[in-house]
């Protein structure tokens, strides 16, 4: 069995906000994996244990082009190592242009958009430079296109959260569809957009879950089906209470408008990325005692 240390029991923390002793008997049952241990808090103490789950772990900003013509759009996740740097005129002035390069260029993957001309050299050229010039690391992490007959949204928050929505019919609604979704983050259009791994893994604690409250079996069968439909009615785009009007779903306000959503693509900066945390007061005390020998 790994060891169970208190970083790992920290980090465990750190992820779920359970107690401390709730996070070491997690990772004891689950033999130190990490993922089995959240997903037995989560059956333990329910909603709270994920709460930190969608917290931005990593630096940067998130570029935003749409075209003239709203036919071509692209986003664009550029990181930083902190916050501070993602605030920098150069930095903020290259991830747009990036994001405009993604639109008009149309490259296949992130090695092609290093590859492409950019300014007086290349894409990845300037970064490099920019790395020498600011000092701290940036990467370009992805991107997303969509070219489209139809229309485009499009919603920036604080340069942290970007929103394109594919969309057809009323302007005003598709611009709203593209905030609502800035702020609920669906996983996908409707349930057919859902990975399997996230329903299995949603089934797999409502089971557990089930089974710990000793209904019959039957009972306990249609308490997992109903915990899975609630978490894909949570999750997709189409089942989610509208935010300007949470007594209808997105689907009914868009067929009232005669509209209809094609597809969207929302970043999040940083999800999804381990973001490494330092200890400043102790970073300063190894400082001081190696200078003075």
């Amino acid at each position: 069995m790994a060891e169970i240390t208190a970083a790992l029991v920290k980090e465990l923390r750190e992820k779920t906000d359970a107690p401390m002793m709730e996070c070491k008997k997690a990772l004891t049952e689950a033999g130190g994996d990490m993922a089995k241990a959240e997903e037995l808090l989560r059956v333990k103490l329910g909603s709270k244990a994920s709460k930190a789950a969608s917290r931005i772990a990593a630096e940067g900003l998130i570029g935003l082009y749409v075209a003239p013509d709203a036919t071509v759009g692209a986003l664009v996740e550029v990181n930083s190592e902190t916050d501070f740097v993602a605030k920098n005129d150069d930095f903020v002035a290259f991830t747009k242009e990036v994001a405009e390069l993604v639109a008009g260029a149309d490259p296949a993957d992130v090695a092609a958009l290093a590859a492409l001309p950019f300014r007086d050299g290349t894409v990845d050229s300037v970064r490099l430079a920019l790395v020498g010039k600011i000092g701290e690391n940036i990467s370009i992490r992805r991107f997303a296109r969509i070219q489209t007959a139809n229309k485009l949204a499009s919603y920036l928050h604080g340069g942290k959260i970007g929103v394109l929505v594919e969309y057809s019919g009323d302007d005003a609604l598709g611009k709203d569809i593209a905030m609502h979704v800035a702020a609920t983050k669906p996983k996908a259009l409707n349930a057919t957009g859902v990975s399997e791994e996230d329903i299995q893994r949603e089934r797999s604690v409502a089971q557990q879950k089930a089974a710990e409250s000793g209904k019959p079996a039957e009972i306990a069968a249609k308490m997992v089906e109903g915990s899975v439909q609630k978490f894909l009615k949570e999750v997709t785009l189409l089942s989610q209470p509208f935010v300007k009007d949470d007594k209808q779903s997105v689907e009914q306000v868009l067929k009232s408008k005669q509209s209809a959503v094609q597809q969207f693509v929302l970043y999040v900066v940083g999800e999804g990325i381990e973001k490494k945390t330092t200890d400043f007061a102790a970073e300063v005390a190894a400082q001081a005692a190696a200078a003075r020998g």
